[in-house]
């Protein structure tokens, strides 16, 4: 996870923003998946989204037979090492790109790093504006967005304003935040984190429509999937509302807990089985 953590912006670090979507590419590849990039044009220059792919084993993929995504951001905002935002996502997204690799999937998985999440999701608008022009289902896209930072301390947890629901007070929980067009994704969340880190709680909330009314839930790129019509849930530690480094200089390594991203990557995993696939045997 070292490897991913340090400014990453398009402005005042280019460099080190490409040198994550090739580390990304690298490790997806490594990892024994089709990897491609998808190039993009974005604030005068172009940027590329990493796509890693698994298809159903015997046989390539349908054309159009819906794919399951799991999708996290590479880049950080100015100034911050984004350890949380998002080095912990993408540290998950390797994990499960590790774990699966002798998976057999009954429908296509794909995994993708996008880029400029935090100049309004522009990767990911990209990218989901792409998949619905071409006319490409998608079953559903669960989305990693700072997971690393957890908080045992009573009052450590905020709640952003308008939610529903009652919202713990302490900060030690996985939010699974979907609209009701993904409710069978959120469902399959929480069931796979029950079974593969029973430990860690979660925290589920299904908001109509594309989440308009409430801003705070759209703050990530499963939003850029809402907006075209597809199912999406985002996995949160809830950023802000919790961890006090949030886009900061100190959202480093040594704040994280590390034993909740681990739980986060078994219950994604799982969530990928129990969707779109078997374990090998």
């Amino acid at each position: 996870m070292k490897a991913l953590v340090g400014e990453r912006h398009p402005h005042s670090a280019p460099e080190a923003l490409a040198r994550a979507a090739a580390y990304v590419a690298a490790q997806f590849a490594g990892f024994q998946w089709t990897t491609t990039r998808q190039s993009f044009r974005a604030l005068g220059k172009s940027y590329s989204n990493i796509l890693a792919v698994k298809a159903p084993a015997g046989r390539p993929a349908k054309e159009r037979q819906a794919p399951l995504l799991i999708g996290a951001h590479y880049d950080t905002v100015m100034a911050s090492p984004g350890a949380d935002d998002n080095a912990s996502a993408l540290a998950v997204l390797l994990e499960v790109a590790d774990q699966l690799r002798y998976t057999v999937v009954t429908r296509p998985v794909w995994l993708a790093a996008f880029c400029l999440e935090e100049q309004g999701l522009l990767g990911s608008r990209a990218f989901a504006l792409h998949l619905k022009q071409a006319g490409q289902p998608l079953y559903g896209a669960i989305v990693l967005e700072c997971v690393g930072y957890v908080s045992h301390e009573a009052g450590s947890q905020g709640t952003p304003p308008g939610v529903p629901i009652a919202v713990p007070t302490v900060g030690n929980f996985l939010g699974i935040i979907g609209n009701e067009a993904s409710r069978h994704l959120i469902a399959a969340v929480e069931r796979s984190a029950r079974s593969a880190a029973p430990a860690m709680p979660t925290l589920a909330l299904a908001v109509p429509g594309r989440g308009e009314a409430l801003p705070d839930v759209r703050r990530s790129d499963h939003a850029a999937f809402w907006d075209e019509g597809y199912p999406a849930v985002m996995l949160t530690d809830t950023a802000n509302f919790r961890n006090p480094h949030y886009h900061l200089p100190s959202d480093t390594l040594d704040t994280l807990d590390l034993g909740f991203i681990e739980a986060v990557s078994r219950t994604v995993a799982a969530s990928v089985v129990e969707l779109a696939g078997k374990a090998a045997r």
